[in-house]
């Protein structure tokens, strides 16, 4: 990414990160005085997932101002992988969060309590469920300009958050106007095992970025047909990615003829370096040169590499 690209895309995603911290800390303050009048589960539910939006909104926050601050001397690959661990420590607050609800919602079966003006609760839900649509309306056309892979991942999650909130204003109708009394806590349990599997997910995809999982196959494919059209290769081997935060790398050895000069085998890297930033302009790439027919690996795990076997084909 160049620096006139970094000076339009943060400040951008900056906004789109603060709107949603913004959003986050006026919905926990409504939907607090309604857990507490209301006395609802569901509710309740429903205020420990926007505490944990706000949570969630301060580490994209986080990861987005990490992103525009360049690599240094002790952090040569940038420090990407600091929202990784913001995450892990996020997925313990909403484990934890989950057990509670369900906990409290299994002693509202063997203790019930009539909930109190399920309009407020209703009326609370309706509002964040506006409030959400409006937020999700904007992230959108931040993400269409900056493609900020941050902006994304929390705009999933409000996704379900409208979800939450249609959840709740169906529990609060079913318990207080249709007279099905165990309805609430029945929905709080609910929301406790959607809050559980979103911190699963949100482990799994920390984990795979702190282990350098490999892109999805059609990337790599994708990358890789880039690289192919360009003229001069006779051949690419050890095919690498990985992802750290905002920020893509990928590096391969890519083999020339073994009689061009050094110049023009550099020649050849630049234009193949040039195509690919064009194409992909936030994969930071690392190209290694190797003469035709020398395969000079650096990777131990040589039989693990996975570059498509169409595509020698094809060079």
């Amino acid at each position: 990414m160049t620096r006139d690209e970094r000076r339009r895309i943060i400040p951008l995603a900056m906004r789109a990160a603060l709107a949603s911290v913004a959003m986050a800390c006026t919905l926990l303050i409504v939907k607090a005085y309604a857990a507490w009048h209301t006395g609802s589960i569901a509710m309740l539910g429903s205020l420990a997932d926007t505490g944990l939006d706000l949570l969630a909104s301060l580490v994209t926050l986080y990861g987005v101002k990490l992103a525009a601050e360049p690599a240094d001397h002790d952090h040569r690959f940038g420090h990407g992988k600091a929202e990784a661990l913001a995450a892990l420590f996020q997925v313990v607050l909403i484990t934890a969060s989950a057990i509670g609800i369900a906990v409290q919602a299994i002693r509202r079966f063997s203790d019930p309590v009539a909930n109190e003006d399920a309009g407020l609760g209703i009326g609370v839900s309706v509002a964040a469920i506006v409030a959400t649509f409006v937020l999700l309306a904007y992230q959108r056309s931040i993400i269409r300009k900056t493609g900020s892979i941050a902006i994304m991942a929390d705009n999933v999650h409000y996704q379900s958050d409208m979800l939450l909130n249609v959840a709740v204003i169906a529990a609060l109708v079913l318990d207080q106007y249709v007279g099905i009394s165990g309805a609430d806590p029945v929905f709080g349990i609910a929301i406790a095992v959607w809050l559980a599997w979103g911190a699963f997910q949100a482990s799994s995809q920390a984990i795979d970025m702190l282990m350098d999982k490999e892109w999805p196959e059609a990337q790599r494919a994708a990358f890789m047909e880039v690289a192919a059209r360009q003229p001069g290769i006779r051949g690419i081997h050890d095919f690498r990615t990985r992802r750290a935060g905002s920020h893509e790398f990928a590096q391969f050895h890519m083999e020339v003829d073994a009689a061009l000069s050094v110049r023009d085998a550099h020649d050849i890297v630049e234009r193949v370096e040039r195509a690919l930033r064009d194409t992909f302009p936030r994969v930071e790439t690392l190209i290694h040169l190797d003469p035709e027919g020398h395969v000079d690996t650096d990777n131990p795990l040589v039989e693990a590499d996975v570059t498509p076997h169409w595509f020698s084909k094809r060079l």
